[in-house]
């Protein structure tokens, strides 16, 4: 009968032991995976506007970014990872934004400058017309 009961107690232990590292195992599975590619091309993005010049032509939209970021970054330490991708995905769209404002306005100031040049060219033009 002792030999019953230790074969018991030993199955018990056994079955503790399988629950515990199920539990265990669960618990691993079930962690929260941090959005790093999302995250990465957020900061990515926000580099490439800075080199852009964005700060000086699309300060609102380099600043949204980078306040994105800073929130997907606070979201991820709170393991609220749907909200971080979601952040660092607004973040990438604000510095892509922020970008495409950025070539808008280099594009207008370089506008500006040609016409400046074709009216210097046309009013020299004329005095060159002028003295013949």
């Amino acid at each position: 009968m002792k030999l019953f009961l230790a074969g018991n107690e030993n199955h018990r232990i056994s079955l503790f032991l399988t629950l515990a590292l199920t539990a265990l195992l669960t618990a691993c599975a079930s962690a929260p995976v941090p959005p790093t590619e999302s995250l990465n091309v957020a900061r990515d993005t926000i580099a490439k506007a800075e080199q852009t010049d964005a700060q000086q032509y699309a300060g609102a939209e380099l600043e949204e970014a980078r306040a994105q970021l800073v929130m997907a970054e606070k979201a991820v330490a709170e393991e609220s990872m749907t909200q971080a991708d979601q952040l660092a995905k607004q973040a990438s769209v604000a510095a892509r934004l922020a970008m495409a404002r950025t070539e808008a306005a280099k594009a207008a100031e370089i506008n500006r400058e040609m016409g400046r040049g074709a009216d210097a060219l046309d009013v020299e033009m004329g005095r060159q017309g002028e003295q013949k």
